[in-house]
């Protein structure tokens, strides 16, 4: 009953740093478990970082230095795992943002590492992240540097919040925790009702209305994966801090995102990223025909406002 089914190779892009490795090892970990090509991505500017301080420098062109760190990155694969893993490796020059969706056009993952900033610019480079999932199409994992192999990594945890949004999401991390042969976390945040004294009515009526939700956004899913067991999470804290707390006892939380061309800010997910301490994938949603013909315009009756909804 999937929508969609990515194949496809792994891209995982290389930074040329030690830390960047372990997301190096993520992405590798990745493709032998889903039987795919690896493929080592490395963007570079256009022009080297000379500068007039230092006359006597004379630094090696972008070029060189990212088929530097792309030779590394392949030796250290090969040290891991040997060499029955499909594996390529390709240097581009542009930014990130322009390299990284070209190359990844045809995969069926996107691996990056999360940048080490804090406070403000953790939250800049998390919106940047945003904005390569939304231009690749295809599921895009952050990977913290600091990330080892660990028991947890087999279970997933997914967020849902009753719309479309969720859809590509919910098939994502179903197939995930199948692969992983592991257990699956749905979580569903929403603002609880005004608690009434003796009257529990209110209470019981938002449980329903949450369980209904969730329901409706599984339907189907238990049937395709039957052995993946599935544990629902309703709860009335901030969505963040639910995912939070999943996220010390998974190895990964699935995000549902726009997809396109524009970057739409989605600051749940840029908080989420930004803060998640495992990987994070970031599924885009594809909007459909009927999606928008049913929400592409909203007229009100009377007068002449056209409203855009997406």
């Amino acid at each position: 009953m999937g929508t969609w089914a990515r194949t496809g190779p792994v891209v995982v892009e290389v930074d040329g740093s030690a830390e960047g490795l372990r997301v190096v090892d993520y992405a590798c970990l990745e493709a032998i478990r889903s039987g795919a090509e690896l493929v080592l991505a490395a963007p570079y500017p256009a022009h080297s970082s000379f500068s007039p301080m230092t006359p006597g420098y004379l630094p090696k062109p972008p070029a060189g230095l990212a088929d530097d760190d792309l030779r590394a990155a392949v030796a250290h694969v090969r040290r891991q795992v040997g060499y029955e893993l499909p594996l390529n490796a390709v240097s581009k020059e542009g930014s990130r943002l322009k390299v990284l969706p070209e190359l990844a056009r045809q995969a069926r993952l996107l691996v990056v590492g999360r940048s080490r900033a804090r406070g403000p610019h953790r939250l800049v480079a998390a919106q940047a992240n945003l904005f390569l999932a939304a231009r690749t199409g295809c599921p895009l994992v952050v990977v913290p540097m600091s990330w080892k192999p660990s028991a947890a990594d087999r279970n997933v945890a997914v967020g849902v919040d009753g719309t479309s949004l969720s859809l590509e999401a919910v098939e994502f991390a179903f197939r995930t925790a199948a692969d992983r042969d592991g257990d699956l976390t749905v979580v569903h945040a929403e603002p609880a009702p005004q608690r009434v004294p003796a009257d529990d009515e209110l209470e019981s009526s938002w449980v329903r209305r949450a369980d209904v939700t969730v329901a409706e956004t599984l339907a189907g899913w238990a049937d395709e994966y039957p052995e993946v067991r599935v544990t629902r999470f309703l709860t009335a804290r901030p969505v963040v801090a639910a995912l939070m707390q999943e996220s010390q006892q998974v190895g990964l939380i699935v995000l549902g995102a726009h997809a396109g061309p524009l970057p739409i800010g989605d600051p749940v997910a840029r908080r989420a990223v930004a803060a998640m301490t495992c990987p994070v994938a970031i599924v885009p949603h594809h909007i459909t025909v009927a999606e928008r013909e049913a929400h592409g315009r909203e007229v009100q009756i009377g007068t002449d406002v056209v409203k855009s909804t997406y």
